[in-house]
């Protein structure tokens, strides 16, 4: 019984072969998806006394969206069924209008018994009506060519730059479409800079280098890219942008949160990206759209993905390795999940970054002041509102511009849509990160004051507004203190259930581990506390100064 990917190898005169056995239970879904991302060609194993299952159906319909282009139907057990050409014709025809409906055009269908070795490695002396070829000898003809790589420019991420003594760069890659000779005109992705290919290095020929080969390029002249950069054909398909409508395949025991953080690894590249949006996911009996806002371990839904910067794709369609992306959890180190991109949404590659004349160092020089972000965090009840109007007033009599960001203020107005689910909070947090980032950009000290549980959120905020800028401060009160306080009543509503996902209660709150500031509410007034916060403020504008 298989219940991981087993992976068995052989090879035959004219091939060698990676054969992916796969589990067919529906809570194995990953397993199977996992197998399938690899794989160029899928037998569809039925029995033929039970014909078509769910579990056939299943399959086909994962193989087909990993962009698998050949289907053997394999039809084992003939020996239970007397060898029955109609009993064959039946669940191919069944099969037919079935795959037709994935918009499978064609696929091969093989009458075998396994026990006794009919029309595996050769033919069938019980089964004279077939007149196909053997299952071995399908998989030692399968055309090759016959791939998801449809595109034959040339396409190659890079791995690995290294520099000579003489501070040449040379770059490392696999070309993962098409082929490129020297001289060739190229440009790098995702700056746009062409260049010309000076020198290849690769295992077959001195001038030229092919698919899947690993190569190693001189170009003409000094240009710069890194890892995660893309080389390829001048007029190549690859195209670049930062959002993307994506199929995404959820492969972690807890579900996904729309507006996370996650690294997004895509070709060689690593990015900080988030689902921004579930839009439905697949029914997979059915496979109906179904309407829902989370995915949980084994679903398979269409997504937006956000990435924090634009990044070179193909569509899934036409290529797998830049087409496709998994998504690792920035805490666990996990693979949360696999994703195919569809395309960019258009907005992604019609916005244009407008530069603007005066920056913020001009604005503030005329302030005269350095701006900075005080991040807030704490429990509600904790003191962050009372402190923030501390820090204010000081600062205003010392002559400072400044503005407060105050949670339940910012929810009354710009945030008013937002719940208090997991997914909204990191959405609440993203937006307001975002508002003081312009603010920042204004030359303004904006003090805020959110209880930002998620460790998670709170690095989206610092990656956003910029680590030189962001101040971390916990405002440590024990919850006894602060349920006491309760001076909005809202621990009460959460302790009779009438208030859901309350931070401390029945949502938790994750305590920073490094902050910059820790204030501890018990040691320390809100006076203190604002004079301990604005005096660290001061020690960063003077290193800045």
């Amino acid at each position: 019984i298989t219940i991981d990917v087993a992976y068995r190898f052989f090879n035959t005169d004219k091939r060698k072969f990676i054969i992916a056995d796969t589990p067919g239970h529906f809570q194995y879904t990953r397993n199977m998806v996992t197998a399938a991302s690899s794989s160029e060609l899928a037998i569809i194993l039925v029995d033929a006394k039970k014909g078509i299952s769910k579990q056939t159906k299943r399959h086909t319909f994962i193989c087909n969206l990993l962009g698998i282009k050949g289907f053997i139907l394999t039809i084992n057990k003939m020996d239970l069924v007397d060898f029955s050409q109609q009993k064959f014709n039946s669940i191919f025809n069944q099969y037919k209008i079935f795959s037709k409906q994935l918009g499978i055009d064609s696929f091969k269908a093989i009458p075998v018994s396994a026990k006794h070795g009919d029309n595996l490695t050769t033919r069938s002396s019980r089964m004279k009506w077939y007149k196909g070829l053997t299952l071995l000898e399908e998989l030692e003809n399968y055309d090759l060519n016959n791939s998801i790589n449809k595109n034959r420019d040339f396409v190659m991420p890079i791995q690995m730059v290294s520099k000579s003594k003489e501070n040449k760069r040379t770059f490392f890659g696999k070309v993962i479409q098409g082929h490129v000779t020297e001289k060739d005109k190229v440009k790098i992705l995702p700056s746009n800079v062409l260049t010309t290919i000076s020198k290849i290095m690769s295992p077959t020929d001195k001038t030229k280098a092919y698919l899947n080969e690993s190569i190693k390029v001189n170009f003409s002249d000094e240009v710069d890219c890194s890892r995660g950069d893309v080389i390829c054909s001048k007029n190549s398909n690859v195209k670049i942008a930062d959002q993307f409508e994506v199929t995404l395949i959820w492969m972690d025991n807890s579900h996904l949160i729309s507006g996370r953080q996650y690294w997004i690894k895509i070709g060689t590249k690593v990015i900080l990206g988030r689902i921004q949006e579930v839009k439905n996911k697949i029914d997979i009996e059915d496979f109906k759209l179904l309407s829902t806002k989370k995915l949980s371990l084994n679903d398979i839904g269409k997504c937006i993905l956000i990435t924090n910067e634009t990044i070179p794709y193909i569509p899934y369609e036409y290529n797998r390795e830049l087409g496709s992306f998994i998504l690792i959890d920035k805490e666990t180190n996990n693979t949360v999940g696999a994703g195919l991109i569809n395309f960019a949404l258009r907005r992604s590659e019609n916005l244009f970054y407008h530069k603007i004349t005066v920056d913020q160092k001009q604005r503030s020089k005329i302030k005269n002041q350095k701006p900075f972000v005080i991040w807030m965090t704490g429990l509600s009840g904790s003191g962050k509102s009372t402190i923030a109007n501390c820090i204010e007033k000081k600062l205003i009599f010392k002559s400072f511009h400044t503005y407060i960001l105050d949670g339940d203020n910012i929810r009354l107005g710009l945030n008013k849509d937002l719940g208090f689910t997991i997914s909204d909070r990191a959405e609440n947090i993203r937006r307001i990160s975002e508002v003081a980032k312009l603010m920042n950009e204004a030359g303004l000290i904006v003090i805020t004051a959110f209880i930002s549980p998620f460790k998670n959120e709170r690095s989206l905020a610092k990656n956003i507004i910029g680590e030189d800028k962001f101040i971390e401060v916990f405002i440590d009160t024990p919850i006894s203190i602060a349920e006491k306080r309760d001076v909005k009543g809202l621990y009460k509503k959460a302790r009779q259930g009438d208030l859901k996902n309350f931070t401390g209660i029945d949502s938790p709150y994750q305590k920073p581990k490094s902050p910059q500031i820790h204030i501890e509410t018990t040691k320390n007034s809100a006076e203190n506390a604002a004079d301990i916060i604005i005096d660290y403020l001061f020690k960063k504008i003077k290193k800045f100064n």
